[in-house]
This record gives structure tokens, C-alpha cells and sequence, in this order.
């Protein structure tokens, strides 16, 4: 059998954890090979290895049958080994053709020759339908987009071996569906592609073979085709899984959160992004906002939470008006947030886990005394959070939040927010990047708060999650509320007919 990559017998620790702990991975020759496992199983630290970011304790690496080392990434280059990170790699102030020849710029006269490179740009991405704009900034394009410039980034470079770390955590269905296209059309042309992720139905859809690991070791390499979902979820978490939401009949109370003809318009457009939006959520149930990215939900969470300004209507908490209050003020007064991006907006990086956790109470008397923090007390409730959530770092309550793995950075934020026994908790893509375990927990965490007579205000892309996990469906069209739905009496067909515009809901005909 000749294989493009053999990582064998691989090992790598870090400071309290093995990350990597004697791993062997095959790729063959034209595969897409999945790499499966729970948030922090090691399959971003044996990427990494790969790509030359880190360097093994043990192990050997082969290309085409001969070893190999790899100090760096250009040594990775030098191999035809590209990777598109789960965050990517970009330079935001750069246009995309600036990004995609960033270090092998070819130069004449110290000037760097950009016609050149444009022309296989466009080749290329006219070959794959990527259908990027060479001269757009990377600020500028959708996430969808800039993943493409990643793609791109490594077909320019000749890459035979391309790495896909989690590359869908952040797409919408159609840019996923449109991916797993880009990804078969590359195999065809011979290319090796090593596709991690956590979504069993995307491994089933593109791939040929799945390596599982579990808390850093290897479990089991299996053929796709004939393995079932239910076992590949019970190689990669150790345990059957369910699949299906148990909830009882919602028992609704008071209204908590009241939303009326909310607008909203960005200082540099000319039409509102929000168009007078009404809506309610009551205790006892969890409402969803449906939708395709960009539609308006990112700019109605921004205003309920304080992050940005509405520009007319009004938002009651519990009656109250809270239009013109403040972050910590809305917080303070019974509103929890699991934000969109956690990296901007929910953590602090360079911070350890347990000052995280108490980031929007650290000024309670519980955790500071004269200005000062109480210590004991913050690693006392962070080992209690970590121990109950399943927070898994290599130092425990200290570990910088940087390092963890980007599943259990959104474990530690579902923990702070849940845990702030808030009568309103917005819920924002709690589930992405999660694994099936972890996307189990949280969901159980959902009904939780909403049995125990809160409201919450779920925001899912995922229309399973937004099928499984809701009591009401509100669909977001165009920065309009178009409908309002009970999933039991319509289909995800159904669904997407609203959230394309193409339908609208009884009381929102235009």
C-alpha cells in the first residue's frame, strides 16, 4: 500500500497533559481521510505536528514511504503540505492576493510581480468555482470567503497533502455543502486531503476513511461507508450517544424578554439591518432564531446584550425598559450571553480559566474584598465549574485560555453564563465546534435552564439543532421576522422555504 503521509507511533506532551500519546495515522494516496475525535482528543496537536508548528517527542513522520523531518512550516511547504487552520491565517488589512502569495512573493528589481500571481489566482480559482475577487480585502469578505482564500492559499503553493482543520465550525449549509464539492473535485485531481471534524454526517458525505481518537490515543481506523454513525460516535466518546432532544411539554410563565419594533441601521449604510423587529420570549421556553447567516441575527443579539446601539423600539427585560443600559448593567439585571465569536467576545485569551469564569462578577463582593480579587475563591469556583462541565485543559483552573482547545473554550464560557442564574440566556451557536458529546451536554444544559422556569433565546445556523432543541420558531429574513413556527408542524424543508424568503408566515405577509 503506498501512502502519501504515515505518522507513526507519534507522542507530544505539553505541561500536565499528552496531547498526542503513541498515535499512528495512514493517508493513502487520493483519500479523504477523516480525523475524529471529542474537543481536545489531540487531533489538532497531531495536524500541527504535521504542518511543522510543533515537533514530536517520539515518533516518525513519512512521505511517500521515506522519512521525513519537519522543523517548520516551509519545511511543510517544501513537502506539499498545506493546512487551513480552524482560525485562519490571515492578514486582515491585505487584499486576497496579497494573502495567498504572502512569503513566496516573486520579486524583479526588489518589486514584488503581482500580474503573474493574479493570473493563476483567477486559473485557479476559476478551475475550483471559488469564485474569490483577488483584489477584495480579507476584511471586507464573508468567513465562507476567506476560508476559500486558504484554499487558494495552498493550491498556489502546489500542495499535494491539504490538511482541513474543522473547516466548517464557522459555515453556513450551503458554503458546507459547497466545500465538500471544492474537497471532492481536489481528491480527483490526485491531491490527499486529512479532514478533521466533528460532524459525523460530514465525515459520511466526503469521506473514505476515519482514524478516531480518543483523550490522545489512537482508537480505530474504520471504512466509512460501512461503519454507522451511532458507531463511529461511540468510538470517538467512549459511550452511546443520543441523538434525539428529550424534552417534556414547555410550561410557559411570564413574559422575560420583549422586543418591540426594534431598527437598526449602520452608521455607513443606507437601509436598516433591522426592520422593526417585535417578538417575546416567556419562561419555560426556548425560542429559536432561524436563519441564513447575515440576516440580522448577529446585530439583534448585539443590540439585546448592550454590544452596539439600536437606533429606534425598545427592549424589556421582565418589563423594564432596557434600551439605554449598559453591558453590565443588562447583566446585572438578569441577562446571560453566549456570544457568536468567543474569541472576540467571550473570553479573554491571556487570561487563565478560573479569571475567566468570574470576568462579569469579579467585582461582587464574593470574589474581591477592598479591590483586592479573593483567590481561593476563584480557583474554588473554577475547580467546581471545570469538574461540572467537563472543562478539559492541561493545567486545570490555570491554564491560559489561549492554549485550550476551541470546544472546551466554549464549554468554559456555556459554564460562566448558565451559571449566572440569569432570567434570560442568549444562546448563540452554542454548539459549534462542539463533538457529539459535548453538543449532548449543552443541549441537555438548554432544556435545563428552560425547565427551571428561565427563558432562553437559542440563534442556531444548525437547522437539526434548530428543529430538536425549540419550543417556537422565529425565522429571520432580510433583518425582518417573516415567521413564527412550532417545529413540530413543519420540516426542515419547510424551514428553509422561510429562511430563503421564498415563504412567509400567517400575521407577516408584507
Amino acid at each position: 500500500m503506498s501512502y502519501a503521509i504515515e505518522m507513526l507511533n507519534i507522542t507530544k506532551e505539553f505541561p500536565g497533559i499528552k496531547a498526542n500519546d503513541n498515535v499512528t495515522l495512514q493517508v493513502e494516496q487520493g483519500e479523504i481521510h477523516a480525523l475524529l475525535g471529542e474537543n481536545g482528543a489531540g487531533k489538532s496537536t497531531l495536524m500541527s505536528i504535521l504542518f511543522g508548528l510543533y515537533q514530536p517527542d517520539e515518533g516518525q513522520i513519512k512521505i511517500n514511504g521515506e522519512p521525513v523531518e519537519i522543523n517548520d512550516p516551509n519545511d511543510a511547504n517544501k513537502y506539499n503540505i498545506g493546512m487551513v487552520h480552524q482560525h485562519f491565517k490571515l492578514v486582515h488589512n491585505f487584499t486576497v492576493l496579497e494573502n495567498i502569495i504572502l512569503g513566496i512573493e516573486e520579486t524583479k528589481h526588489t518589486f514584488i510581480q503581482k500580474d503573474t500571481a493574479r493570473k493563476k489566482v483567477v486559473e485557479l480559482s476559476e478551475k475550483y468555482k471559488l469564485n474569490v475577487d483577488p483584489d477584495a480585502l480579507i476584511s471586507d469578505i464573508t468567513v465562507g470567503m476567506q476560508q476559500r482564500v486558504e484554499i487558494l492559499k495552498m493550491l498556489f503553493r502546489d500542495n499535494n497533502v491539504l490538511i482541513f482543520d474543522e473547516p466548517t465550525a464557522v459555515l453556513t449549509p450551503q458554503e458546507i455543502e459547497e466545500l465538500m464539492l471544492i474537497m471532492k473535485d481536489l481528491v480527483k485531481e490526485g491531491k490527499s486531503i486529512i479532514f478533521i471534524t466533528h460532524k459525523l454526517n460530514e465525515i459520511k458525505a466526503v469521506a473514505n476513511r476515519c482514524t478516531i481518537l480518543r483523550k490522545g490515543k489512537y482508537i480505530d481506523t474504520v471504512d466509512v461507508a460501512s461503519t454507522p454513525v451511532e458507531k463511529l460516535s461511540e468510538l470517538m466518546v467512549g459511550r452511546k450517544v443520543n441523538f434525539i432532544v428529550e424534552k417534556d411539554e414547555p410550561k410557559l410563565g411570564d413574559t422575560v424578554l420583549e422586543v418591540k419594533d426594534l431598527c437598526y441601521k449602520p452608521a455607513h449604510s443606507s437601509k436598516n439591518v433591522l426592520n422593526n423587529v417585535s417578538f417575546d420570549v416567556r419562561r419555560g421556553e426556548i425560542v429559536c432564531i432561524a436563519g441564513i447567516d447575515g440576516n440580522g441575527q448577529t446585530e439583534l443579539v448585539y443590540a439585546l446584550s448592550g454590544l452596539i446601539k439600536h437606533n429606534s423600539g425598545q427592549i424589556l427585560l421582565n418589563g423594564e425598559d432596557l434600551s439605554h443600559d449598559s453591558i453590565r448593567s443588562r447583566t446585572l439585571k438578569g441577562i446571560a450571553h453566549i456570544p457568536e465569536d468567543r474569541h472576540k467576545h467571550g473570553l479573554v485569551l491571556d487570561y487563565n480559566l478560573a479569571e475567566n469564569f468570574i470576568l462579569k462578577d469579579y467585582f461582587d463582593p464574593k470574589y474581591q474584598n477592598k479591590g483586592f480579587i479573593k483567590f481561593d475563591k476563584m480557583y474554588e469556583t473554577a475547580n467546581q465549574l471545570i469538574d461540572k462541565y467537563d472543562v478539559r485543559s492541561g493545567e486545570g483552573a490555570k491554564s491560559i485560555t489561549r492554549g485550550m482547545s476551541g470546544g472546551n473554550q466554549q464549554k468554559a464560557i456555556i459554564a460562566r453564563e448558565v451559571e449566572s442564574n440569569s432570567d434570560l440566556l442568549i444562546a448563540v451557536q452554542p454548539t459549534r465546534g462542539l463533538d457529539v458529546g459535548a453538543i449532548e451536554f449543552i443541549h441537555k444544559q438548554l432544556v435545563k435552564q428552560r425547565d427551571d422556569n428561565k427563558a432562553v433565546l437559542l440563534v442556531s445556523l444548525e437547522l437539526d439543532e434548530v428543529m430538536n432543541v425549540s419550543d417556537r420558531i422565529l425565522v429571520m429574513y432580510e433583518g425582518e421576522i417573516v415567521a413564527n413556527l412550532d417545529p413540530k408542524q413543519i420540516d426542515e424543508k419547510e424551514l428553509g422555504l422561510y429562511m430563503s424568503g421564498s415563504k412567509r408566515g400567517e400575521g407577516y405577509e408584507k
